[in-house]
């Protein structure tokens, strides 16, 4: 057994050593450095009214709807519009629970509970003045970024990323299943996925996004990443994902399948306006 995970060692490293080497170069002018390595997340995309959070749009923002993305041919926002004809006005967005084997910020780590994960709910945003350039990557709205350790919550203000406090954690049963959970201010999560059939992506897979904060943070830097080597299944039947309180995330819909997606590396930092 020691044999085999050694070997198993060796194949990953070489595998984050290759994917390292495929992160592309994030704009000079970082004023942190942000290191994400060896993450585990269970991803669903979900579509949601803008209304619910619409105090948290930055004038210079606009959210990206699914009757944009279906006039532009992507083939599951037409499908959904054919079932949903009066969602068209909704935006897209994607919710995750990830577990990492590196989170750093400028040389600090967060104090993990046992299971312990971070969870995000970020929407696809693009800037109101269509003239504007925002520079690399895909731009997203930072509408929650829970940690469940409040000390690292306080660092990360300070060192300029949006966050909040929640208790989220991430696991995997004997069977394979993994189960995430979320706790959060008028928030309860469940989810579980089982990933089969084939894996897509791979070191090849690499991108850059954008981050903006939401209205309401009293961070105002924008943060940038880049990113390469996310490997992905798709979460088979069984799979769930079940949101209760009166957070505006509950009255989203999950899209199907939801996605597990693991092995890459991701590198960022925080940018003035």
């Amino acid at each position: 057994m020691r044999s085999v995970l050694l070997a198993m060692a060796i194949v990953f490293s070489a595998f984050s050593a290759e994917a390292a080497a495929q992160v592309p170069n994030f704009p000079e002018g970082s004023q942190t450095r942000w290191v994400v390595d060896q993450p585990q997340e269970i991803v669903a995309y979900v579509v949601f009214d803008p209304v619910v959070v619409k105090r948290e749009l930055p004038q210079s923002l606009r959210f990206i709807n699914l009757r944009e993305l279906a006039t532009a041919g992507i083939p599951w926002a037409a499908d959904y519009l054919v079932n949903h004809p009066t969602q068209g006005s909704w935006g897209i967005s994607f919710l995750e629970i990830v577990r990492m084997g590196t989170f750093i910020i400028d040389g600090r780590v967060p104090n993990w509970p046992k299971d312990g994960a971070a969870a995000l709910w970020f929407a696809r945003v693009a800037p109101s003045d269509p003239a504007v350039n925002l520079g690399p990557g895909r731009p997203y709205l930072a509408l929650e970024f829970w940690i469940p350790d409040r000390d690292y919550v306080a660092y990360m203000h300070e060192k300029g990323y949006s966050a909040t406090y929640g208790e989220a954690k991430l696991l995997q049963d004997s069977d394979g299943t993994w189960r995430g959970t979320i706790n959060a201010e008028e928030l309860r999560v469940t989810a579980a996925c089982m990933p089969v059939g084939r894996v897509s992506g791979g070191t090849g897979s690499a991108g850059s996004q954008m981050f903006f904060p939401p209205l309401s943070s009293s961070v105002k830097n924008v943060v940038r990443v880049a990113f390469a080597g996310h490997r992905e299944r798709e979460c088979g039947n069984g799979s769930s994902l079940d949101l209760h309180g009166t957070h505006p995330l509950t009255g989203g819909v999950a899209l199907e399948p939801m996605v597990f997606e693991y092995g890459y590396i991701l590198r960022g930092g925080t940018y003035p306006k």
